[in-house]
């Protein structure tokens, strides 16, 4: 079978689809039902910074990056959109599964590649701006990771790293009477963990920047209500789209790793799903989840 074929083959498990190009390395699903979460967890990054796309400082003296790199892309939008407003810019994005629309601007363009694999651009393809998102339960080795990112972007180019704790917080307490929710959160970092990418990441991406050899290392982090509890007008919108997001995480989530990790069946999955579901739906908990927007810059002389 060749490499075009396969990546374009899946696989269908416990009713979703999964990508076939190196089968089981990433366990959430490609299908047109995680498509549409990723749009709507795409508008989520966005709504909680104020609309824009990214938070490192790329644009200094005014000057566009010449060359950015998206991994783990997705469907793209984050690159195509990146594309639109920086049209002298060209976007590369990459990810396991061509899942990407076949129309894009024309100085934005999708390759099939594994992140965890060496990056295939060479020395003399650097990038000023490398860019990757909710990348947490697809990385085993994430120091690795970070230093292909390093060697990948120019000296002062910037590396940003968008991710979200799988974890729920509360302010008045009210977090620890979630109790299904607070299990699933426990459960998901055991099957992660065993599974050998464990998700609850965010916390810890800046300290293994800086052991990269960073500088001016940022870890931007804002509180993403989930539910429409607070009283201010802009967390309550973002609250309500961070409640339907996460409510929608639940399956792909929980499918694969509490299957083939925890052994549960698809039905106990299934039913699990639902209580966590039901629970999230209870306005009675001011839960939050902590969005971390993680950047830090190549040395000039690294």
């Amino acid at each position: 079978m060749s490499l075009s074929s396969s990546v374009r083959d899946y696989c269908y498990e416990n009713g979703r689809r999964y990508h076939a190009y190196r089968y089981g390395q990433y366990p959430i699903p490609n299908d047109e039902e995680e498509q549409d979460r990723l749009a709507l967890m795409h508008h989520l990054f966005r709504l909680i910074i104020g609309g824009e796309l990214f938070r490192a400082p790329i644009l200094n003296d005014s000057q566009e990056p010449r060359r950015v790199l998206d991994v783990g892309t997705g469907t793209g939008i984050w690159a195509m959109e990146m594309a639109e407003d920086f049209p002298n810019t060209e976007i590369i994005g990459t990810d396991l599964s061509p899942i990407q629309p076949n129309w894009a601007p024309p100085n934005c363009s999708f390759h099939v590649d594994d992140a965890e694999s060496d990056w295939t651009f060479t020395t003399n393809e650097a990038f000023d701006y490398v860019h990757s998102r909710s990348m947490g339960g697809g990385i085993a080795d994430w120091p690795r990771y970070i230093r292909q990112a390093y060697n990948h972007v120019k000296p002062g180019g910037w590396v940003e790293l968008q991710e979200y704790e799988t974890w729920v917080h509360s302010d008045d307490g009210t977090d620890k009477d979630a109790v299904m929710i607070q299990d699933w959160q426990q459960k998901l970092e055991e099957s992660s963990s065993k599974f050998g990418k464990r998700m609850n990441i965010a916390r810890d991406l800046s300290e293994m920047m800086e052991e990269t050899g960073f500088i001016n290392v940022a870890d931007d982090a804002y509180k993403c209500p989930v539910g429409s509890w607070p009283k201010s007008a802009r967390l309550k919108e973002i609250g309500r789209v961070g409640k339907v997001t996460l409510f929608e995480a639940v399956e792909p989530y929980t499918l694969a790793l509490f299957t083939r990790v925890l052994g549960w069946t698809y039905d106990e999955a299934q039913d699990y799903v639902t209580k966590v579901r039901a629970e999230l739906l209870d306005a009675q908990y001011h839960i939050y989840v902590v969005f971390h927007y993680i950047y830090g810059q190549r040395p000039l002389d690294g």
